[in-house]
Formats: C-alpha cells, sequence, structure tokens
C-alpha cells in the first residue's frame, strides 16, 4: 500500500499511543516501503518546523516521519528535562509503530537527541543524518540560552521571527534565504500544529545546556553509516562541533554549505536532499 498524499503541507496530522502511555502526534509522507526514516526536530519545534522542501525530497523514495516530542505540540504527556530522556520519548515513538529498525535525520536539537538514541538502542539505527549539531559536550553548546535569548529580545524589537537570527547569517543571501525560508513553513494552512509552550522551551533549553557542559561521549565504538551537514557560520552550535562531530565517527561524511548559518540543511535544501538521498540509498 502506497501513500497517496504527495506533498507534506497536506500530510494529515494522526496520533498513536505508545507503551509510555503518550499520545504522539505525527505526520507520514512516502510509500509504505524499506527503512522508515524518523525526522527528530530543533528546539522548541513542532510538525510545523520542517521545511516542506526537505521533507517531500526525502519522501520522493522513502518512507518520512515527523512527530512531536511527548509534552509538544499535539503530543500528550510532560516535556522532558534531558537529552537522554527526549532520546527515550523518541524510541518510544519507533517502538510504538512497530519498528525495528530505523534511520533519523535529527536538526539540532533532534541530532543531540538521535545521538542519544545510540546510547540506549544502537541497534535500532541503520543509518544517521545529523544537521546544524554536535557532540554531547561540544564546543560553545553551554551558550545556547544566552545566544537564544539574545536574539528572542532582537526579534522582538525588530519584528521578525527569531529564526532569521538564530539560523540564518545576515549577508545579503543570508537574509534573503531566510525569508524564502519563513515563506515555505506558512505554506500548510489547515490542521497547524500547536506552537509550543513557554515552559516547555525553557525545559529544552536546559537540557541542551547541561548536555553541553556533559562528558563527552564516545563515539568511536558506532559504526554504522554517518552523514553530518551544517552551515559554515553557525552560532547556535559552532560549526567547528560539526568537524569534530565526522571526526568522532569511524564511518563519516561531512558536508558545509558556504554563507550558511545553523539552518544550512534548509537553506540549501535541494543539495542537501541531494546528498541526503543519495547515503540513505548506498
Amino acid at each position: 500500500m502506497t501513500q497517496t498524499i504527495k506533498q507534506y503541507a497536506e500530510a494529515p496530522n494522526q496520533f498513536i499511543k505508545a507503551s509510555n502511555g503518550v499520545i504522539y502526534a505525527y505526520r507520514e509522507l512516502g510509500d509504505k516501503t524499506g527503512t522508515p526514516i524518523i525526522l527528530f526536530i530543533h528546539l522548541s519545534g513542532n510538525l510545523d518546523n520542517w521545511d516542506p522542501r526537505v521533507v517531500d525530497g526525502l519522501a520522493k523514495n522513502h518512507w518520512v516521519f515527523t512527530f512531536d516530542y511527548q509534552g509538544v505540540g499535539l503530543s500528550t504527556g510532560t516535556p522532558q528535562a534531558t537529552i537522554s530522556e527526549m532520546a527515550a520519548d523518541g524510541i518510544a515513538f519507533i517502538k510504538a509503530l512497530n519498528f525495528t529498525k530505523v534511520d533519523i535525520l535529527g536538526f539540532s536539537m533532534g541530532g543531540m537527541v538521535a545521538q542519544e538514541v545510540l546510547e540506549i538502542e544502537p541497534r535500532l539505527v541503520r543509518r544517521m543524518i545529523l544537521g546544524g549539531t554536535g557532540p554531547r559536550g561540544g564546543q560553545g553548546i553551554e551558550n545556547v540560552i544566552k545566544i537564544s535569548d539574545t536574539d528572542t529580545v532582537k526579534a522582538i524589537f525588530t519584528l521578525k521571527d527569531v529564526k532569521t537570527y538564530l539560523f540564518f547569517t545576515r549577508t545579503t543571501n543570508g537574509k534573503q534565504k531566510a525569508k524564502e525560508f519563513l515563506a515555505r513553513l506558512k505554506e500548510r494552512t489547515t490542521d497547524r500544529d500547536n506552537t509550543i509552550s513557554w515552559k516547555a522551551y525553557r525545559t529544552q533549553l536546559k537540557a541542551i545546556k547541561n548536555w553541553g557542559e556533559a562528558s563527552p561521549a564516545d563515539l568511536s565504538k558506532y559504526n554504522l553509516p554517518v552523514l553530518v551537514a551544517n552551515g559554515d557560520h553557525d552560532k547556535m552550535v559552532p560549526t567547528p562541533n560539526s568537524h569534530d562531530l565526522a571526526d568522532r565517527f569511524p564511518n563519516s561524511q561531512l558536508i558545509i554549505y558556504p554563507d550558511a548559518g545553523h539552518a544550512g540543511i534548509f537553506q540549501n535544501y535541494a543539495e542537501f536532499v541531494n546528498s541526503a538521498n543519495h547515503f540513505l540509498d548506498k
């Protein structure tokens, strides 16, 4: 059986109850064959924060799932206080779908959560894509609260979406790409997700800060193929972390996009989708 929905902007909200009692909100796209790809979203993100061009591009040849962490968006439950707990959250969602092997795309905080999935249940993951993220204890990750708060104030005073400042460079090109990205996020006009609560947002911020201050994990023991991608001017998770992350995994590839910030995989969605599909289909 195949999906009739061809665009992420039209994918219906669905719900599934996991063994932990949480009812997870999710969307799926693509033919229901092969290894499914589970997408782990960024800080404060919900189902509507995935770039539809990325999801649509991956779903042309793959079965793609996005979901809300518990206590976020349309999912029930309590926002998790640590990155490791969010990983257990993701595993509960995956097992509720009865999958025993998945691919993972984790962006920003989602990439941190994805790494913790490996720590808890490494055999669950076939291949992993990590965008705009870094290793546990990585350079500057502990500064996330200060950076986010500063740009939130700037966004309020300039009447702009905070992602304009956090996700993109301030070059002419970066400003234009930010505008285009934010327009794509608004393409879905019905059955949109609920915005994260302020309490849940602050809980996630603290979880990232603590993870950034924690002892590094030994990623050298994981031999799965890993694709690491980022912009060359990431201010949220400084770009050197992407190089570090790729070095720590023994079977990795690294892509750095020029004149791009934290959301390099969205700014360069066409190139990223092409690289991601090639990586997943090897």
